[in-house]
């Protein structure tokens, strides 16, 4: 997907909202797995098949509210071939059924180049492609410009995150004052523009935005933290948002697990739906739609 598309998507959409499937089998409701227990003979399949459900119902329930999907590789991979097995079928349904819904992997990969190489290889190459992965700076341009080599794709390069611990070292500085988010943002845009390089900003670092935008005005965000994490849409409009917005704004948990029940699809829908409604009013505030 062209940043070009991504901006007509938001704008058709008025949205530029991102559901996280973070998919933990110790979270999905009992009646997905009984809709599978129902359906399923082998034994060797349920465990994909729960994960699968899960994810092609909400989907089926967000799809009209959000412009793209992130699947969390953590919460695949912790299953083995199993949980592999379920995040290629659920990119390949997104991909078949969805087809304008931008597709983040999020692995935050990074190693020498000949690894990253492989990482590259492992997302952007087979039938079930994301359009974007997640990577992490910290080993340099020749761990970074692997995943730049795959036209039409995207690095979101971590820069600010919204965790805690991201003070312990994103924040430090150097002799010059220049803290070290800065300098990624700065010597990354070497590498890639902003048609092939977004970067992770945490919601929860509320005026923190001002200051990526000194550096970076004009390429995406990608801003996890709003909702369970305790972040500010409202907030990060204010200070982030471009005039091409510039933001994609996840929610994870407190879509897909906001409820356990027989309703979950439809709750996950609502909530959705909510963060849509108020993203279209800062939108339309920022005179973009």
């Amino acid at each position: 997907m062209t940043r070009k598309e991504l901006i007509q998507q938001i704008k058709e959409k008025q949205s530029f909202l991102c559901v996280g499937l973070d998919t933990d089998i110790s979270k999905i409701p009992e009646a997905v797995k009984k809709l599978v227990d129902d359906k399923c003979e082998d034994e060797d399949d349920r465990l994909s098949m729960y994960i699968y459900a899960f994810n092609k119902l909400i989907i089926d329930a967000t799809a009209p509210y959000c412009v793209a999907y992130k699947p969390n590789l953590a919460f695949y991979e912790a299953y083995g071939i199993d949980g592999l097995y379920a995040y290629e079928k659920t990119v390949s349904y997104l991909k078949q059924k969805y087809p304008h819904h931008f597709i983040i992997a999020d692995a935050k990969r990074g190693d020498i180049g000949n690894t990253s190489k492989m990482y590259a290889k492992s997302i952007f190459e087979g039938d079930a492609t994301a359009d974007a992965l997640t990577v992490a700076p910290y080993m340099g341009e020749d761990s970074v410009t692997p995943f730049l080599e795959y036209d039409g794709k995207w690095v979101i390069l971590l820069a600010l995150t919204s965790n805690k611990g991201s003070h312990d070292f994103q924040l430090t500085e150097d002799a010059q004052g220049e803290r070290l988010f800065e300098k990624v943002l700065k010597t990354s845009q070497q590498w890639a523009g902003d048609d092939k390089m977004m970067y992770v900003v945490g919601a929860t670092q509320g005026r923190m935005f001002e200051d990526i935008r000194k550096v970076a005005p004009t390429h995406f965000l990608l801003v996890p933290g709003v909702g369970a994490q305790g972040g500010s849409l409202e907030e990060v409009c204010k200070y982030g948002m471009t005039k091409d917005c510039g933001l994609l704004v996840n929610s994870s948990r407190g879509i897909i697990y906001a409820s356990k029940e027989d309703d979950f699809a439809q709750v996950a829908a609502q909530k959705a739906q909510e963060l849509q409604q108020q993203m279209a009013e800062e939108l339309k505030k920022a005179g973009i739609i």
